[in-house]
């Protein structure tokens, strides 16, 4: 009993905190006292010539001034071609904001990126209080890169590594919101390093076959509030990362793509340190898995207090799973006596529909049993008529309320 209230009053918290910085932006956004037009400094927006150092120019101008919220403009109505470049903190003013009116394109030849950092085409770099925002679309490009990848087109002159459209490293204090990312050679939005970081209104895509096209991805992070967008890929719609406190994910269309995942934790022994992770009101559509948490065998640490609630999925294969017996390759991962501990995770008020029989699968660890699992009101039927659904659980401790198909009779008390 003690442990219900404690993580109701946890939730309840998380909900108020996340409240409020849901609306802490609205008092961000004053007018500005100095605007950096990146056309003022030599872009041309054709959507051939680089306009790179014309960026970097009105940036390094903002990013100097000492004003209340310097704001770079990007003006609508044109195509600016970028090259791999990087805006650096630390700026002067408390807020920095960057006006995506027009739309953005990168370079389509992997070329492009000879002798540089494959990893990188726009990047954020210590820079706090950064607002980014606008109607414009951000395209990677990514077919050149989709088409010499690895894991589809294995052999000779295939890669690995491809560039990310949008990266914030170690910025605090960001809010990203009413644009469009599309199209990323690899992962679409990459946060790391991060305290309060909040995505609202933002619309991500890239084709469903795609290797490797994370919408977003967060790691080492806390604070985190992603909501009201629309995210699909071919890969997951977010993934969450080792080292995460406080993460809130709220009003997500998510589909195609791999759902939501957290994980993979536990990589080569190592420890994994994930906790407060809340999904709700969020939908799935056609996703290969719908709330995913994978760890590698061998690890340690823990991955424990999520609640998912409020989750609709409609033909989506593995609605709810675990498996803490992830491996890359398969059967190149021997049995382990070590692994990160599952705890304290809820499932409240699922519906929709199945691609798989096995809806709920809880594939928990021999050596270290998931415990504390709560399900409550979950309602999944068969994507197709006829068929039935069923539950696959080993290791899997924990309760159940309320209605549930399918029923989870392997879950042990």
């Amino acid at each position: 009993m003690v442990r219900r209230n404690s993580s109701f009053c946890s939730f309840l918290i998380c909900g108020i905190i996340f409240w409020m910085f849901a609306h802490v932006d609205a008092g961000r956004y004053k007018p500005a006292n100095e605007v950096f037009n990146v056309l003022s400094f030599g872009a041309v927006g054709d959507g051939h010539r680089d306009d790179s150092q014309a960026f970097l120019k009105a940036w390094t101008a903002a990013c100097q001034s000492r004003e209340a919220n310097p704001t770079m403009i990007i003006p609508g109505g044109r195509t600016y071609f970028l090259t791999p470049l990087t805006f650096k903190g630390h700026c002067k003013s408390a807020n920095i904001l960057v006006k995506v009116d027009g739309n953005i394109v990168a370079p389509e030849s992997p070329d492009a990126w000879n002798g540089l950092d494959a990893h990188l085409w726009i990047s954020f770099t210590e820079v706090n209080g950064l607002i980014v925002s606008g109607g414009g679309t951000i395209d990677g490009r990514g077919k050149r890169w989709w088409d010499q990848s690895c894991r589809y087109h294995p052999g000779p002159g295939c890669t690995k590594l491809a560039p990310m459209v949008l990266r914030f490293v170690k910025c605090n204090n960001t809010l990203v919101k009413d644009i469009h990312v599309v199209n990323s050679p690899q992962t679409h939005v990459l946060v790391m390093g991060a305290n309060l970081f909040t995505m609202q209104n933002v619309n991500i895509h890239s084709p469903a076959d795609t290797a490797n096209t994370d919408g977003v991805h967060v790691h080492i992070a806390e604070h985190v509030f992603i909501h009201n967008s629309t995210i699909g890929s071919g890969d997951d719609c977010i993934s969450i990362g080792d080292h995460i406190d406080d993460i809130h994910i709220d009003n997500i269309n998510c589909g195609p793509g791999h759902g939501i995942s957290i994980g993979s934790l536990g990589i080569d022994g190592g420890e994994a340190k994930v906790q407060n992770i809340r999904v709700t009101n969020s939908r799935f559509r056609e996703t290969t898995n719908g709330i995913r948490i994978k760890t590698y065998q061998g690890g340690n640490g823990y991955a424990k207090d999520f609640h998912f609630k409020n989750l609709n999925f409609d033909t989506v294969s593995n609605p709810i799973i675990i498996d803490q017996y992830y491996c890359a390759v398969r059967g190149a991962c021997p049995p382990q006596k070590t692994a990160v501990q599952i705890k304290n995770v809820t499932y409240e008020h699922f519906t929709g529909t199945s691609a798989t029989q096995a809806a709920v699968v809880l594939n928990c660890s021999q050596a270290v049993p998931c415990t504390e699992l709560t399900f409550n009101s979950i309602q999944l039927t068969p994507a197709k008529r006829g068929e039935t659904v069923k539950s696959v659980c080993i290791n899997a401790h924990g309760e159940k309320a309320g209605l549930l198909q399918p029923n989870i009779p392997c879950l042990l008390n």
